[in-house]
């Protein structure tokens, strides 16, 4: 567990960025996945559709093909689909937890978990054996919204947490992309957010809509 590189990290956030930002960030893997490149939040339904689970694998693969790091939570369900595609396919995943690095939630995702810790990058604001509550999730959200370039909901319900992400997102003024369905089901927070500056996701728009998305979170200096 590090957190050394986190510091010369967050030396390079905004002000805003700052405020919004925890002071330690532990991870083990690839920090310089947080570092290069855009990075894309991919969240929803912990009880996913079959419906929903073709969307989140097809949302996944579009952004490793556009060379994009596929961002989630590590959560069942829609989480855990978007970390396997981009695995799958030879992308980029960054899992954003809401235990410490050591803890398991769901354990069913222990395996998953250690390969994107080996393979990938996993990060977490709690230290070992940090109390695990409910508010713990809400709190992650704001980092993984914090850095991405953007955030897409593939699938939602009323009480679903990821309004939290979304919120979170628009806050910090990062793009957020609703599908269509979330929509279509008439979920009242998804509707609010679109007066936000949310944008929809459909069928015809979501290859266009992805690709453009900008490098808004690059915090790597480079030397030409």
């Amino acid at each position: 567990m590090q957190i050394t590189a986190f510091n010369e990290y967050y030396d390079k956030l905004t002000t805003v960025e700052k405020k919004n930002s925890p002071k330690e960030l532990f991870y083990k893997g690839d920090f310089s996945l947080l570092e290069n490149g855009r990075r894309v939040a991919v969240v929803g339904s912990r009880k996913v559709s079959e419906l929903g689970i073709r969307r989140a694998r097809k949302i996944a693969k579009l952004l490793v093909q556009n060379d994009i790091t596929v961002v989630s939570g590590l959560a069942e369900g829609v989480d855990s689909i978007a970390h396997k595609t981009a695995i799958e396919f030879q992308g980029h995943t960054i899992g954003v937890i809401g235990t410490p690095l050591n803890k398991y939630f769901p354990a069913e995702n222990k395996e998953l978990q250690d390969f994107i810790a080996e393979n990938h990058l996993l990060i977490s604001q709690f230290p070992e054996n940090y109390p695990v509550t409910p508010k713990s999730f809400p709190i992650r959200n704001r980092t993984m919204a914090l850095i991405s370039d953007a955030t897409i909901i593939i699938e939602a319900s009323e009480k679903s947490g990821t309004k939290h992400q979304g919120w979170e997102a628009l806050r910090l003024g990062r793009q957020l992309f609703i599908m269509e369905n979330v929509l279509n089901n008439k979920i009242s927070w998804a509707e609010e957010m679109l007066s936000y500056g949310a944008q929809v996701l459909t069928n015809d728009n979501f290859e266009f809509l992805i690709e453009s998305i900008p490098f808004l979170t690059t915090k790597k200096e480079y030397v030409f």
